[in-house]
């Protein structure tokens, strides 16, 4: 019998199980995927631990991303069929749908094949990393020619992802990284420029950049207290989309800065445009044509083996990574 992720019980990565199910088959509107790659999420994490937006129903399936070949669909399934390959857009919760395992089921609406030129790995990296970061910059902040944007945590996959869109739409992305050791890495993967949050003044960097005016957007999965070095840097009118709190500490609210320069501050969750039907199609055809065009590359930190799926989780939590971390699932 194919095995799943699941966990028993909430906590660190050591909760996490192999267990063996039996194949599971589709309903109406679903696929049923043999597995080759898993894309690894901060959301899992957070999942598997018990802190998540969903409580756990034990014992629980876990993982948004998984790229494979379909081996069955329901009756009303007709956009893939039976040996496609395809890949998964998180729009769903792991409560219903967890795709990390050797052979799993997903929802129809969020099963969609990708450029045939992307490997497995890539496949598996690419929907919540690409249509995270369209989902704030283009759906929500319209991000264009000429705009500055400040992308916090930019070392992390949806970072990455972030650096690229402003780039294939025309926008300036500015890396932010707490220390300056992975500056080089940033430059070569698109940043115009990088500033060590830790090491330099933010808003005096930034204003130095955009010639005194300030960034027009903050596209912020942290929160705590840099918050306010992020409200200094914006530019009249601007905005900051804010997607995570990985900060553990408070954040805090600058109102003069709130007040003077008009500035929107907008909480953005991935799901409020993945489950919504023409919301989702507009991502999914930007970022396809992103993929296919090469403008768009989903960016691999290492990979790990199924059998060692704690391992990665362990690898996750370290913060090490530059991009994506993959657990192939077959060669």
């Amino acid at each position: 019998m194919p095995r799943i992720v699941r966990f028993h019980e909430t906590g660190g990565p050591e909760v996490l199980r192999l267990d063996e199910v039996a194949v599971p088959q589709p309903g109406p509107d679903e696929v049923v995927i043999e597995a080759r790659a898993l894309g690894l999420n901060r959301a899992e994490e957070m999942f598997r631990n018990g802190q998540y937006v969903q409580e756990p129903v034990l014992p629980a399936k876990i993982g948004y991303e998984v790229a494979g070949t379909v081996q069955a669909v329901g009756a009303n399934v007709t956009h893939v069929q039976a040996g496609d390959a395809v890949s998964v857009i998180p729009a769903f919760g792991m409560n219903d749908y967890g795709v990390h395992g050797e052979v799993v089921l997903a929802p129809a609406h969020a099963v969609v094949t990708h450029p045939q030129h992307l490997s497995w790995d890539e496949a598996a990296a690419a929907w919540m990393m690409f249509i995270t970061a369209y989902g704030g910059l283009i759906d929500l902040a319209g991000v264009g020619q000429g705009d500055t944007v400040l992308i916090p945590a930019a070392s992390s996959s949806v970072g990455l992802a972030a650096i690229q869109i402003c780039t294939m739409v025309g926008a300036t992305p500015v890396a932010l990284s707490r220390t300056s050791s992975k500056r080089q890495a940033l430059l070569e993967h698109g940043a115009a420029a990088v500033i060590a949050t830790q090491e330099q003044d933010v808003p005096a960097e930034v204003h130095r950049l955009t010639g005194g005016t300030g960034a027009r957007v903050a596209f912020d999965p942290v929160g705590g207290p840099g918050f306010a070095e992020l409200t200094a840097a914006l530019a009249k009118d601007g905005i900051i989309l804010v997607y995570g709190a990985l900060a553990s500490e408070t954040t805090p609210l600058p109102v003069l800065d709130v007040l003077g320069k008009h500035l929107t501050i907008r909480g953005y969750e991935l799901f409020e445009l993945t489950t919504d039907p023409d919301r989702r199609a507009r991502a999914t055809e930007f970022v396809h044509n992103g993929l296919d065009s090469g403008a768009l590359k989903p960016i691999v930190s290492t990979t790990f083996t199924l059998d060692n799926i704690a391992a990665a989780h362990e690898y996750m939590a370290s913060n090490q990574q530059l991009g994506k971390i993959i657990v192939r699932v077959t060669p």
